[in-house]
């Protein structure tokens, strides 16, 4: 999943760059421009010299961070700080200068817009001490999150694994119940629980940054990102959609789990112990799907190992991801993508291996920071991270001011849209790495519910991760209770739990990177739904299907080629954000609201097989509050609301 521009799971600080060129306020109408009067030729001269002289900022802020998570040195972190506190001050003074010059009440709506974008600062509103200070909260955070390890289960003298690759792989591949539970303590007591009193201070000044500017709290300036008074409830209603679906494979999961590890590790109807979902947060479930699949005897595609056949490199996987780009008629990669670009783990220093990709604002230079191998699982993500940079690409005619994502989670959206293409078995088939280009009904399910697994058993995680924070950030959770009321929101609305009890004297929030890193997250969670609104405008773009007819085979729709559907995916991207993303959703999709609709479709087919077989072996559907918690922790329930 993928970020400032520095995009898909972006980087703590480049965020605050991101997050402090907000519009203050939404556009009355979808079509606010239409009668508008021409810009002055002040403004015009105004507003073209300090885009590009904020050009030039975020190009120095970019290059200085991207450093930094290439090689994590207390230098660099004090030269990418340095550069941040500079231009914080140059951008607080620009928007000072845009309020005495009444910029925002100008007769043209682009002028208007670009005014609001930025006159709200966000954290940069923040004096100078309290500006420094949040910076090096945050970056302590994330320098903890970069740097921790672990103390290996077998060895116990060995306290040098890494999250990734080493505690990861044993989440892939360990089915020992003990061990598992040994890592997810080792990681959550050592990456999270240090950095309570930093991420106080990053709660305090957060709210005080956003009353600065007229924010109740820093939880409504990050709502204000998606020019929607009413978009929390949208966020709520899509949680609620989706839950009948996701209850569904819950009960399914706990069922099949329990089988294997037993009814003493996992009740018939209750919470699902995280720790065995294959994944360090429970938030992907692919990892385990050999002990959940629907039909154990239809044999996956083992994409990994077809590709080591075929002696994939890392390099050839990005080859791949371009070729794809390419035949829908955008642009390539430029040189500094191949030759700048940090797309394997480094052996000579410690970085952040969190997959980003970074957007310099100068002489089309795009790359990413990863640290890839030749897997399923890098395959796809290549192909999200290279959506970023296609973005970046398309609209860099743009403003800098309006060279962003029309919402936060219209970035996110952008290459997971494309790799369901590109995971379909048509496309797969295309480009032999499989030979089955349609799938029989049993292998369809299982294909589409380890999709499932990955994909809507996320959207409780995703919205766990900001409902709670809202709350922090407004002061609805006492800070005594900031660990038990994470665990009681995960499970009141997911029906996962930890492995073991955890008190108030642990803190486990900042053992996700986002929450380290002042990431916000309604981004990962709108994108799944924007994704396959994306996706099935651009199959009916390519000849897949009707317009106004449910498509039973959306999930083997592959645009790779579509000229047509191509030329349309480049107009979207190109318009940045320079309009209400209602006005450029609605042009792509004909839809002015994010909707569930086209993700329910998708899944249509295993919803009506999970009702039935959920029905056939008398699995329980829901769960109860977790007991792994203090029973007086007071947190707000979310589904009451």
């Amino acid at each position: 999943m993928c970020s400032n521009i520095v995009f898909s799971f972006l980087w703590a600080l480049l965020i605050f760059f991101w997050f402090s060129r907000a519009l203050a306020a939404p556009e009355s109408t979808l079509t606010s421009g239409a009668d508008s009067a021409e810009p002055t030729p002040e403004e015009l001269q105004f507003f073209e010299k300090e885009n590009e002289l904020l050009r030039k900022r975020y190009h120095e802020e970019n290059l200085a961070s991207f450093a930094y998570n290439t090689n994590v040195t207390e230098a660099n972190e004090q030269k990418m700080v340095a550069v941040l506190a500079f231009n914080a001050k140059k951008n607080k003074l620009l928007a000072e200068t845009i309020k005495r010059a009444g910029y925002e009440k100008s007769r043209n709506a682009n002028i208007r817009r670009q005014a609001r974008w930025l006159t709200n600062l966000g954290l940069e509103a923040l004096n100078e001490d309290d500006y420094l200070e949040v910076q090096s909260a945050i970056s302590a955070m994330k320098s903890h999150y970069a740097t921790t390890t672990v103390c290996s289960y077998t060895n116990r003298t060995n306290c040098k694994l890494t999250l990734e690759p080493d505690v990861q792989e044993r989440f892939a591949h360990s089915r020992d119940a003990d061990e598992l539970a040994w890592y997810w303590s080792e990681w959550y007591n050592k990456s999270g629980t240090p950095m309570r009193n930093n991420y106080a201070k990053y709660v305090r000044l957060s709210r005080k940054a956003a009353q600065l500017y007229g924010y109740a709290s820093y939880a409504d300036y990050w709502l204000h990102f998606y020019e929607d008074p009413g978009f929390e409830k949208q966020f709520d209603n899509l949680y609620h959609r989706l839950l009948p679906l996701y209850r569904q494979i819950h009960g399914y999961v706990r069922y099949r789990l329990r089988q294997h590890y037993g009814a003493e590790l996992i009740p018939a109807g209750g919470n699902i112990p995280m720790h065995l979902l294959g994944n360090m947060w429970a938030q992907t479930w692919t990892n385990v799907i050999e002990l959940i699949t629907p039909y154990p005897e239809q044999k996956f595609v083992d994409l990994t190992e077809e590709m080591k056949r075929q002696g994939y490199s890392v390099h050839k996987m990005f080859e791949l991801a371009d070729e794809f780009f390419k035949s829908l008629g955008m642009r390539a990669l430029p040189p500094s993508f191949w030759n700048l670009s940090m797309k394997t783990r480094p052996k000579d220093r410690e970085v952040v291996c969190h997959a980003s990709a970074w957007d310099f604002y100068q002489d089309n230079d795009v790359r990413v920071a990863m640290c890839s191998e030749v897997s399923t699982k890098y395959l796809s993500t290549i192909h999200h991270e290279l959506g970023h940079l296609q973005y970046a690409l398309q609209y860099d005619k743009l403003p800098a001011v309006f060279r962003d994502a029309a919402n936060p989670g219209f970035h996110e959206a952008i290459g997971d849209a494309v790799t369901l293409s590109v995971m379909s078995a048509k496309h797969l088939k295309a480009i032999g790495l499989s030979q089955i280009g349609k799938l029989d009904e049993r292998t369809r399910i299982n294909e589409l519910f380890k999709k499932a697994v990955t994909k809507i058993v996320f959207l409780p995680f995703a919205y766990t991760i900001d409902k709670y924070r809202f709350a922090l950030f407004r002061g609805q959770i006492k800070e005594s209770d900031w660990n038990c009321a994470f665990w009681k929101m995960r499970s009141e609305l997911g029906g996962l739990e930890p492995p073991i009890y955890r008190s108030n004297s642990d803190f486990d929030p900042p053992s996700k990177f986002h929450i380290t890193a002042d990431v916000e997250y309604m981004r990962y969670f709108t994108a799944d739904f924007l994704q396959f609104q994306m996706h099935k405008a651009l199959c009916r773009l390519a000849g897949h299907n009707s317009p106004n007819k449910y498509d039973p085979m959306l999930d083997n729709c592959d645009i790779f080629g579509s000229k047509e559907a191509g030329k349309a995916f480049k107009q979207f991207l190109s318009l940045g954000k320079s309009q209400h993303w209602k006005k450029t959703l609605q042009e792509l999709t004909g839809e002015t609201d994010m909707n569930p609709y086209a993700l329910l479709d998708y899944f249509e087919p295993l919803f009506q097989w999970l009702q039935k077989e959920n029905r056939r072996l008398n699995v329980p559907i829901g769960w109860p509050e977790t007991n792994k918690i203090p029973s007086d922790c007071r947190a707000p329930s979310i589904l009451d609301n």
